[in-house]
């Protein structure tokens, strides 16, 4: 049941129809918004079109990027506003008044009952204990120039009056970054260095000098002072955040966002006119104003516009791959991964396209990576119709811009070129190389056309250059995720399994020599062959490999790897040997699962026996038991046959190379007999009906098989004395 509801998701029409309408919706939404959708216009371009003429009265908008400017600088111009809290300098200068009272009682109850109050107060007792002294007996500190307490504590009143009456800042200096401060009180305000105002270490500092100053030299004493009046120090000149906010958008606001005016019927562009900046700032004003004055039917018919256009750029792309590439098209996961890898690029420029900036921040749009990936998961073709579709989506998200198109498909299509073919992953260099020079061409030859300046285009290069690096990179690094998520196998994974010391190749060499040797042999065969058929040479390889891993587990049980001239078949039942024969099939494709080797190459388990009959036992089973008592299907390998011409060719080099081992006399003739004769029964029995084979690729079978085979079992020339080599040394004796 699960399995029938994952294959009606994968292959179900309607699936794939709402991919590819969520898809080009999505795209639409990333469409510039509020504007007529009209070729995007460069500097230095010529205007090709008629007389651009106004057909209504608009403001011409400054570049984004200088308004923008001109907003920073206008704030960086504000200062911060501080305001003085005349309650807070009230309050505490209330406040010590009555604690200079309470302070007196204190120390004058402790004269009479010797106690120490200094807990009822919030002086520490060190600094109690010296006023305490100061009360009694004065005269016992030296350096005072007022020797009554009482005085001393008018005093203080007077300090901090002085210094609320100057202000103390609720900020340091340096957490001021400007040099000055705008102090605003009620509806007037000025500009003041900020140092006019105490902050907290320049009114330490002045309390200090006063009580040296007024009070005496006296350490003991100026320390408890200190401590007592700090205390009462709060700031009074309060920094406010909501009013400097206030000041910095009446700022900007000031700005203006326009540099004139175009009337209605005034020319914008003349025909064949160079676009100059200022006449690009009208054309993207008047764009914006067209925008702004279009009805809802209107809006909603240039949405339905974008959606035809997205479409019919998308729709030969969409046609190939429905009548040439009918794996992907039956298969709506590899759709969505299509759709997805358009939808990050055409996201990728949406965001890019929403900055405000003077530099070439386009030439960051990733185009190489979806050209890389589509012909790396698919292959090149696919590639590169993808880069052109995606190219032309992203130009037009762009604003349709000609130029940004062509300098994607070429940098994309040589992006495509370079892993054509890939062989490892250090083609990342390849790549970089052949991408960097693609946008290098069109950066150059579009530069001298709109006369750009040598600066402008080193400008450009360098994100182009960026673009070059980080491309590769990224593709390499989200190959392996979307191999997972996706289930899809690479090239680059099949390289992987070429390697010998996989798990099971490894364990193959040394459990079954034989059936590695005629693997690693098969290999070969079928590669060549590959390639002469257009066939995936790298698949076929790596399904020859591992096509008979199930003998690993009784390989005593295959001529092949059979040391010694002990056949144990010749000593049981040919159903038990159709039985041990069977066995190798589902335990490779059990062993196979267990090292998570892909599908694509777990097809090659089944398919290259086909539901062939192992003709020998069948032949031997009906001389024991008579024709009439034996089934044939029981001797049937169970299938299903090759549906891909790359198991089709592991089929037939799996017959071919191993009847060939055969022969004792195995002459060029021979070898071509057995490889026509072999393959016709193949053909005769149908096992080849399924996969897309045609005679013309038979024939270059043949003959890559031929080559190859009559090449390995060639006569060799004996050697002087090798008669005496093939003798057993104690034979001599």
């Amino acid at each position: 049941m699960k399995r029938n509801l994952e294959n009606i998701l994968k292959e179900n029409i309607r699936v794939k129809l709402l991919i590819v309408f969520i898809t080009i919706t999505l795209m639409v939404l990333m469409f510039p918004k509020g504007e007529s959708i009209e070729s995007e216009v460069t500097v230095g371009s010529i205007w090709i079109k008629d007389d651009l003429i106004a057909s209504r009265t608009f403001e011409v908008l400054k570049d984004p990027a200088v308004y923008e400017k001109e907003k920073q600088d206008a704030i960086s111009k504000i200062l911060p506003i501080f305001v003085r809290d005349n309650k807070a300098s009230e309050k505490f200068l209330d406040s010590i008044n009555k604690f200079n009272k309470k302070l007196n009682e204190l120390l004058q109850r402790d004269i009479l009952q010797n106690k120490n109050s200094s807990k009822e107060i919030f002086l520490s007792e060190s600094s109690y204990n010296t006023l305490l002294t100061l009360k009694k007996n004065p005269s016992r500190f030296t350096g005072l120039k007022v020797k009554s307490l009482n005085l001393i504590l008018q005093n203080v009143v007077i300090l901090l009056g002085r210094i609320y009456q100057r202000g103390l800042l609720n900020y340091d200096y340096k957490e001021i970054e400007k040099d000055s401060i705008t102090f605003r009180e009620g509806k007037y305000e000025k500009n003041l260095p900020k140092t006019f105002y105490f902050d907290r270490q320049s009114v330490n500092e002045f309390i200090n000098t006063y009580l040296e100053t007024n009070i005496g030299s006296n350490k003991e004493v100026n320390e408890s002072l200190f401590e007592y009046i700090t205390h009462f120090l709060t700031p009074n000149i309060i920094y406010s955040y909501d009013l400097t906010k206030a000041a910095k958008e009446n700022a900007k606001e000031k700005i203006p966002r326009n540099i004139g005016i175009v009337n209605e019927n005034e020319r914008i562009v003349a025909k064949h006119d160079r676009i100059t900046p200022e006449i690009k700032l009208k054309i993207d004003s008047y764009r914006i104003a067209k925008g702004e004055e279009t009805s809802t039917l209107n809006k909603a018919a240039q949405e339905l516009g974008k959606f035809i256009h997205i479409s019919i750029v998308a729709l030969p792309f969409i046609l190939y791959i429905y009548l040439f590439r009918k794996k992907i098209y039956n298969d709506n996961l590899k759709i969505l991964l299509i759709a997805i890898i358009f939808l990050i690029v055409s996201f990728i420029t949406f965001l890019i396209y929403q900055i405000n900036a003077s530099i070439q921040l386009e030439l960051l749009v990733l185009v190489p990576v979806a050209s890389m990936l589509l012909t790396i998961i698919f292959d090149s073709r696919v590639g590169f119709y993808g880069t052109v579709t995606i190219s032309l989506i992203v130009a037009g998200l762009r604003g349709n811009d000609y130029v940004f198109a062509v300098m994607n498909i070429v940098a994309g299509g040589l992006a495509a070129y370079t892993v054509r073919d890939i062989k490892n992953r250090t083609q990342i260099f390849r790549s970089f190389l052949y991408i960097l020079i693609g946008y290098l061409i069109s950066i150059i030859a579009f530069g001298l056309e709109r006369y750009d300046s040598f600066n402008k285009m080193i400008v450009t290069i360098a994100f182009a250059a960026s673009n070059a690096l980080i491309s590769p990179v990224f593709t390499y690094g989200l190959i392996i995720f979307i191999e997972r998520i996706f289930k899809i196998t690479t090239d680059l994974t099949l390289l992987e399994l070429t390697d010998f010391n996989h798990p099971l190749l490894k364990e193959l060499a040394k459990s079954a020599p034989g059936t590695f040797n005629h693997s690693m042999l098969m290999g070969t065969m079928v590669e060549t062959a590959a390639e002469a058929i257009g066939a995936n040479p790298i698949l076929a390889r790596v399904g020859a490999y591992y096509h008979d891993i199930g003998k690993i587990l009784n390989p005593s049980s295959f001529i092949e790897n059979q040391l010694h001239d002990e056949n144990i078949h010749e000593k049981i039942q040919p159903e038990e040997s159709v039985k041990l024969i069977l066995d190798h099939v589902e335990k490779g494709i059990e062993l196979a699962k267990k090292y998570d080797l892909p599908d694509e190459i777990i097809n090659f388990i089944p398919m290259h026996h086909g539901t062939m009959i192992i003709t020998y036992f069948y032949e031997k089973a009906k001389e024991i038991n008579g024709e009439e008592n034996v089934d044939v299907n029981d001797f049937r390998y169970k299938g299903p046959k090759p549906n891909t011409k790359e198991t089709a060719l592991v089929m037939l080099a799996d017959a071919c190379e191993s009847t060939v081992r055969s022969l004792t006399n195995p002459e060029p003739q021979k070898i071509e007999n057995v490889i026509n004769n072999l393959i016709k029964a193949r053909i005769d029995d149908g096992q080849l009906n399924d996969a897309p084979i045609t005679f013309n690729d038979i024939k270059l079978i043949k003959e890559a098989f031929q080559n190859i085979l009559i090449g390995q079992r060639h006569k060799r020339i004996r050697y002087p004395n090798q008669d005496e080599l093939e003798v057993r040394k104690d034979e001599e004796n």
